[in-house]
C-alpha cells in the first residue's frame, strides 16, 4: 500500500448565547458559542473528515451522524474514534496540517495548547502537526462574523 491524502472541512455559525467554544480540544474564551450536535470543534471535525478520506471511509456524518446519538461530543472523542476507524485499515497518520478560519476571536494564542493535544491523539511529533489560523478580511459568512470554518490535510501510511 502507498501513502494517502485526505481532505477535511467544517464550519459553524456562531450562536448569539455561549462562553466560547471548543477548538482543537481547548476551550476558547468567547461572547458567543457555535451552533452544533456535538461540541463544534471544527478543526478536530475537519481533521476527523481528512482522516477518513484518507483511509477511504467517506465522511464524518456517515459514521457519526447528527440524529442525537452524538449530541455534545467531544471532538477528541470524535478524534480516537476515527483514528480506530482508520487503524481498521492498516493506516496511520504521519502529518497532519490545518487551518482556521475566523474573524474573531484571535485565535493565534491557542496554537500552542492545541498542537501537542492534537499530537498526541494522533501519536505523532508535535512538530508532525501544523495549525495556522487567517481571516477572510470581511468576505463570506466567516468575514462578517457569522462562523468559524477550518480545513485539514493528512498524510497516512502503511501502520508499523
Amino acid at each position: 500500500m502507498t501513502v494517502r491524502i485526505g481532505s477535511g472541512f467544517d464550519a459553524h455559525a456562531f450562536d448569539e448565547a455561549g462562553d466560547g467554544f471548543m477548538l482543537g480540544g481547548v476551550h476558547v474564551p468567547f461572547e458567543r458559542g457555535v451552533k452544533a450536535h456535538s461540541d463544534g470543534d471544527v478543526l478536530l471535525h475537519a481533521l476527523c473528515d481528512a482522516i477518513l478520506g484518507a483511509a477511504g471511509l467517506n465522511d464524518l456524518g456517515e459514521h457519526f451522524p447528527s440524529d442525537g446519538r452524538h449530541r455534545g461530543v467531544a471532538g477528541r472523542d470524535l478524534l480516537r474514534r476515527t483514528l480506530a476507524l482508520a487503524g481498521k485499515t492498516g493506516l496511520r497518520v504521519v502529518n497532519a496540517d490545518m487551518t482556521v478560519v475566523a474573524e474573531a476571536p484571535r485565535l493565534s494564542p491557542f496554537i500552542p495548547q492545541i498542537r501537542p493535544l492534537i499530537a498526541c491523539d494522533l501519536q505523532i511529533p508535535s512538530d508532525c502537526v501544523n495549525v495556522k489560523v487567517t481571516s477572510t478580511d470581511g468576505l463570506g459568512f466567516v468575514g462578517r462574523g457569522e462562523g468559524i470554518a477550518a480545513f485539514a490535510v493528512v498524510l497516512m501510511s502503511p501502520g508499523e
